[in-house]
């Protein structure tokens, strides 16, 4: 028996998920995390630049204990992008870059944003396939990003 599942992502998670989500997805694309002190010191001097806002589609960032000020910031070839939580509750992020055009901001911005909800729902899926007890007999990832799981169950 197979089976295809296509995700509709809604991201529901307490930050320490959501920011693993996002350091994954940033490396992958080439992006260096920066510390707090360096992200503060990117962002005043990029005040006056360029800067695009975007929302992460279909995400919700819901906890108790998560402050209104946690933020990650990463940065690659002079682009920085600061993710973080809105008084909405939802993700937010925030790319700015000199010298950059607000198109080219918002196209690296969706990238990002795109990846970190693919490796946040990935790890979720892989984590509720092991307590299923599920066993991933085949992963592929293709060249436009989706990655194909084949996985075996066997009851007793």
């Amino acid at each position: 028996m197979s089976c295809v599942c296509i995700l509709t992502p809604v991201v529901i998670a307490a930050w320490p998920a959501f920011s693993t989500a996002v350091v994954a997805a940033a490396a992958s694309l080439g992006y260096n995390t920066l510390d707090a002190a360096t992200a503060e010191k990117v962002s005043r001097a990029v005040a006056t630049g360029p800067r695009v806002n975007l929302e992460i589609a279909n995400s919700e960032v819901v906890t108790g204990s998560l402050g209104r000020d946690q933020r990650i910031s990463v940065s690659r070839d002079g682009i920085t992008v600061t993710f973080s939580r809105d008084a909405r509750g939802r993700a937010s992020l925030c790319v700015t870059g000199k010298g950059r055009s607000d198109a080219q901001l918002q196209a690296a911005g969706e990238e990002l944003s795109r990846a970190v909800v693919q490796s946040y729902v990935y790890q979720r899926l892989k984590d509720e396939m092991q307590a299923r007890e599920f066993v991933v007999v085949e992963e592929e990832r293709q060249a436009d990003r989706s990655i194909r799981l084949k996985v075996r169950h066997w009851d007793n």
